[in-house]
């Protein structure tokens, strides 16, 4: 042996050999549960994994540990030496290799009896769905309820923002990881920010995350709101206060889907952890039972079997479009849904979301098993209750009515976002914010499901669904005038005229005499305000202000001259 050189001494004796198993057992076994947190649950996948990564590291260190020193090995032939090594095996790992065996056998099983094949009419029933009449359900919704960003656009805003605040840049970022609620009647995204770097983390994490952002879906506003006491628990935590490390600890045995971030209508900061079941099988139907609320700042929870009303976010897009396959394809069988897969339906690629009844509901198409250029219908689920409802409505899909869209605007290069699915004159339509190179939305189109070839732009909400309506006024889908419903009348002299320029278009903004309100219009929406003075008599016809909303500016269609 070489000089310097220490040599590894193992446990002498089979009560040490043992005892050190255990230990280096126990020692892994903890560091795997702490980083890789499965539920202590037999339907839990990730626990078979841990009981077989146990198994192996004892079957393991048993083995090392049976190989006798130096001093143990003098008085013994190779023989017995042999078979002293292979009876102490044999006696220690005998009971764990039994139990590995019967951990694999149990997760072969719990799969088998788990799959669609043997379980269709279960997978089926998962999710139930009523046919409704899309008028009739979802009514004509407000210019101030109509969210005109997608959720790329709102972590845009949301990161510059962050952006503006000297005072937290250096040391906290944006996290890119928003959630769409209603708060306090309106369409927001709200997002926690994280912990710039592992430093910022250890210098800052006694005050905790201290704000939180907001984008308003609707005006395109971000604003950062500041916390009295900030956020102790967060996805950015690395220890013990990270939330899913922190649930899992309270909660061992409970399974969970992927926690939520929200706020509550006095704006305090929640984590809301939908509690996950399998309902077929061992391991399969997935499903939602409940949901843990988390304090983002002081870390209490309780399991709530029913959530408040103010959670918006208990079911997940994806478990939602899952759960409506399983229901189209195996309509009529699994086989059925292999071969000729005769009435087999599927939910198209994409989704968005829409806030109606103080509730956000999940939007997405449903097409035919060939999967063609061409919906069925649609969903609409809302996302606390799984209420799902099916609408019948035959026309393009979202990704043939998002690419109607850009062809009529190409000349300004705008891609599409993905659509959201609105009742525009008991029309089922498609509105599809249109976006620039850097992600800002800079206009709008509406597509009729139905009759995907009608397009209509505009530059903002109320003159886009004022061209749409129009559109399908005069080809005679429906009938009456081309001005939306939300409208409303003044009359009255010129008090005061400005103008301005916005996006290469020409505004010019009226206030009549006695009012404090600008109406706003563009020359290309009406022409005659081009040789409107102060003084003349008008009447103007506008959007109808928002109940409480006191508007300083609202979007004007018409301008006549008396």
């Amino acid at each position: 042996m070489e000089k310097g050189k220490r040599k590894l001494h193992l446990p002498k004796g089979r009560v040490g050999k043992l005892l050190f198993s255990v230990i280096v057992t126990a020692l892994a076994g903890f560091i795997y549960f702490y980083v890789s947190l499965p539920a202590i649950n037999f339907q839990d996948g990730e626990f078979y994994t841990f009981l077989i990564f146990l198994c192996a590291v004892y079957i393991l260190t048993v083995v090392l540990t049976a190989v006798r020193t130096k001093e143990e090995q003098v008085v013994r032939t190779p023989q017995q030496k042999f078979w002293d090594g292979l009876k102490f095996i044999k006696t220690h790992c005998l009971p764990v290799g039994v139990l590995l065996v019967l951990v694999l056998a149990a997760a072969l099983v719990g799969k088998l009896i788990s799959i669609p094949m043997f379980r269709a009419g279960a997978y089926r029933e998962l999710l139930d769905v009523q046919t409704a009449d899309f008028a009739e359900d979802v009514a004509q919704i407000s210019f101030s309820e109509i969210p005109t960003l997608d959720r790329t656009s709102a972590n845009y805003l949301g990161d510059r923002q962050m952006g503006t605040l000297s005072d937290m840049v250096s040391q906290f970022e944006y996290s890119n990881d928003s959630t769409q609620i209603n708060y306090q009647g309106r369409p927001v995204r709200v997002a926690p920010i994280d912990y710039a770097d592992l430093f910022k983390w250890f210098t800052n994490r006694r005050g905790g995350l201290p704000a939180y952002v907001v984008v308003d879906m609707v005006t395109q506003e971000a604003s950062v709101v500041r916390l009295t006491e900030g956020m102790k628990y967060a996805f950015s935590e690395p220890l013990n206060r990270n939330v899913m490390r922190h649930l899992r600890f309270q909660y061992p045995t409970m399974m969970f889907s992927t926690p939520e971030f929200e706020i509550d209508e006095e704006g305090h900061p929640w984590w809301i952890a939908p509690r996950l079941v399998k309902t077929i099988g061992l391991f399969g139907g997935r499903d939602i039972r409940g949901a843990v609320l988390l304090d983002a700042v002081t870390g209490e929870s309780q399991y709530y079997e029913t959530v408040p009303t103010w959670v918006d976010t208990l079911y997940t897009p994806s478990l939602i479009m899952e759960q409506y396959d399983y229901h189209g394809t195996l309509v009529r069988g699994f086989i059925n849904s292999i071969l000729g897969q005769r009435d087999v339906t599927m939910t198209t690629e994409g989704y968005n979301y829409i806030a109606m009844n103080d509730d956000v509901y999940v939007y997405t198409g449903v097409t035919s098993a060939n999967a063609d250029q061409s919906n069925l219908g649609f969903l609409l689920c809302n996302m606390r209750t799984k209420e799902t409802r099916y609408y019948e409505a035959p026309g393009a899909t979202e990704t043939a009515a998002m690419a109607s869209a850009m062809g009529v605007v190409q000349d300004l290069g705008y891609t599409a976002t993905f659509p959201l699915l609105l009742n525009i004159s008991d029309q089922p339509t498609y509105f599809i914010p249109l976006m620039d190179a850097t992600n800002l939305v800079k206009s709008y189109a509406m597509v009729n499901v139905a009759q995907y070839q009608i397009v209509a732009t505009g530059s903002t909400v109320p003159a886009c669904e004022r061209t749409y309506v129009g559109m399908l006024s005069d080809r005679g889908v429906v009938t009456g005038g081309g001005v939306p419903e939300i409208q409303d009348e003044s009359t009255g002299s010129i008090a005061e005229i400005r103008t301005a320029v916005l996006d290469g278009t020409s505004w010019y903004y009226i206030r009549l005499e006695d009012e404090d309100v600008f109406y706003s219009i563009s020359a290309s929406q009406d022409q005659n305000v081009i040789v409107l003075n102060v003084g003349d008599q008008v009447t103007i016809q506008h959007a109808a202000p928002e109940e409480g909303a006191g508007s300083a500016i609202l979007e004007a269609y018409s301008v006549a001259v008396k």
